[in-house]
């Protein structure tokens, strides 16, 4: 088995329980041949997520629209970073809904670059897509990873009343962490509070939110943070290792241990959500269908 190690150099080296196979196979090579047919872009290859071969070899992927090119610039985060000047590509959604019905994904994570460029966010685009998938595909059931619209929660009552099963919206960090390694234009209590927006505008579907770990937070504080998003309605709670994409990314501050991952993961179960994620792999659209 060939394996690669996705830490870049000048970190100490990966444990092997972050090791991952490079993607392959035969279902593999359909997806990317379609996704790339289609011109659509992936948050799997944008973000160089460890989970790639997994999923893809699957036939899932999590779609990231609005282009590639971010108007943030995340200190942990993979995506291009500059000003798209407000490209959209309106039949985008269309696309998307085809690549759902060719390759038969009953569960689709629909992603996308922070548009501060756009008045709404992008919301309308995230909103379209979920309508095109639902009317292309019944019972095909869509998530939304969505940024957080600069606090516009107009922005965030276009993209809930498209309907998408799930509204995602990550809180990344711990607060004190927060301005060290999210985008200025980011904040801990902005996600909160479009988190609780969320839920309140649709509260009998999930919400969800992650946490990225290895970047110097303590347990205590990730218990907060999971305070926090229980106390906004939400549902899913996820957690993953941060691992650094290139030197000018920030660096891993530790490598935290699988059964650390279970026991925090046990913690979180008891607060009360619905589902739990938490291993070292993990990143906030892993294994998302098995909420339902």
């Amino acid at each position: 088995m060939i394996e690669v190690d996705l830490l870049s150099a000048g970190v100490a080296r990966k444990p092997a329980w972050l090791r991952v196979s490079l993607p392959s196979g035969p279902e593999y090579e359909r997806v990317k041949a379609r996704v790339n047919a289609l011109s659509l872009h992936t948050v799997c290859k944008e973000a160089a997520c460890p989970n790639m071969a997994e999923c893809w070899g699957a036939g899932t992927a999590t779609i990231m629209i609005l282009g590639d090119l971010c108007t943030r610039g995340c200190r942990f985060c993979n995506v291009k970073t500059g000003n798209p000047r407000g490209t959209v590509d309106w039949l985008e959604p269309l696309r998307v809904a085809e690549a759902v019905r060719d390759l038969g994904w009953k569960y689709l994570v629909v992603t996308a670059v922070d548009r501060d460029d756009l008045p709404d966010g992008g919301a309308l685009i995230f909103a379209n897509t979920v309508r095109a998938i639902h009317e292309r595909v019944p019972g095909a059931r869509v998530e939304i990873l969505s940024g957080d619209y600069r606090g516009d929660l107009t922005a965030v009552d276009i993209v809930v009343d498209a309907r998408p099963d799930v509204f995602a919206h990550n809180l990344e960090t711990v607060r004190r962490l927060t301005p060290h390694v999210r985008d200025k234009r980011a904040g801990y209590d902005q996600s909160l509070k479009v988190l609780a927006h969320a839920k309140r505008r649709a509260p009998n579907r999930y919400t969800k939110t992650s946490l990225m770990l290895g970047l110097g937070e303590t347990e205590a504080e990730i218990e907060m943070a999971m305070d926090d998003a229980r106390l906004a309605g939400v549902d899913i709670f996820t957690m993953g290792q941060y691992l650094q994409p290139s030197k000018k990314h920030l660096p891993v501050v530790e490598f935290i241990t699988p059964e650390t991952f279970k026991r925090l993961g046990e913690v979180a179960t008891r607060k009360g959500f619905h589902q739990v994620v938490s291993s070292p792999l993990s990143r906030s659209s892993y294994h998302a269908e098995q909420a339902f």
